[in-house]
């Protein structure tokens, strides 16, 4: 079921999937309110069978247009969201369509028009967006890249002897992290792509073949992508009580929703969000 306001030529839109976040969800529309206004940019939100006070809520949004979603048969989290992904880019009739998580707080609108800007030159860019989910600072941005790189080729070495290891992950990123990621929407319904398209995560085999038909990817730095925003990494499973209480996304979840105003909030003037804590069973999380 699709409630749909009046349309608008803007050229690009935003899509949101919500599920048992509603005080995340809450935080992260009224600051995408605030800072569109009178831009008249369609923002789509999925419900993904929350089955709680969601709905109601955003029936309550004549700004939206909000898809409620039903789970048929249990799946994976990551499949349920590249399948609201994907029903929000049925409705998509934009150039571009922005994808945020409802744990991303966009404090400068401006966020937009830097990263559309990517998408200006010869080449035509197929995405653009950040391979990092938060701003670790040079310092340990360094660090992880070298432990990663020595778990990696200690996991090669151990199984070339024939020794009992886990299967090597790559050591440097090459994804794009969908918390805040600009796609081309012309090119992929052009090649018929959409989000869900394997086991991994919304948009990784997308990109992968996006990249292989010859399409750039413009990358943004963490460092200038979180000047104009925040994000709680895991926000969702943060908020649901998913981790324990001192662990390091809880510690981050509650620096960001207990008062504590992080750098882009200080930075626009805007006072600090407080968003009370869920505590849901964990056989409900997915």
């Amino acid at each position: 079921m699709i409630t749909r306001p009046t349309s608008s030529k803007a050229n690009y839109s935003i899509a949101l999937v919500n599920y048992k976040s509603l005080e995340l969800t809450k935080t992260c529309l009224n600051l995408l309110h605030e800072g569109l206004q009178g831009s008249k940019v369609p923002v789509f939100v999925v419900d993904n069978d929350s089955a709680d006070a969601s709905i109601e809520y955003l029936r309550t949004l004549n700004w939206i247009n909000l898809i409620v979603r039903k789970g048929t048969t249990p799946e994976a989290g990551s499949h349920a969201h590249g399948r609201a992904l994907d029903l929000e880019l049925e409705q998509v009739e934009t150039e571009y369509l922005f994808l945020l998580h409802t744990d991303t707080f966009v404090y400068d609108p401006g966020v937009f028009t830097m990263m559309i800007e990517q998408c200006a030159g010869p080449s035509e860019v197929a995405a653009v967006g950040c391979l990092e989910q938060l701003n670790r600072g040079m310092a340990r941005s360094a660090w992880r890249l070298l432990s990663r790189f020595c778990k990696h080729y200690t996991r090669r070495g151990l199984r070339a002897l024939g020794r009992n290891a886990r299967t090597p992950k790559p050591f440097m990123e090459k994804h794009l992290k969908s918390f805040c990621t600009l796609w081309n929407v012309r090119l992929m319904k052009k090649h018929g792509l959409h989000f869900q398209m394997d086991e991994r995560n919304p948009g990784y085999e997308l990109q992968d073949r996006m990249t292989a038909l010859g399409y750039g990817i413009g990358l943004v730095s963490p460092r200038k992508l979180f000047s104009y925003l925040d994000h709680i990494q895991s926000g969702t499973v943060s908020a649901m009580g998913g981790y324990a209480d001192h662990h390091r996304r809880t510690r981050m979840y509650n620096q960001l929703t207990k008062g504590h105003p992080p750098y882009s909030a200080t930075k626009s003037g805007i006072q600090p969000i407080s968003v009370p804590k869920m505590t849901i069973p964990a056989q409900q999380l997915t």
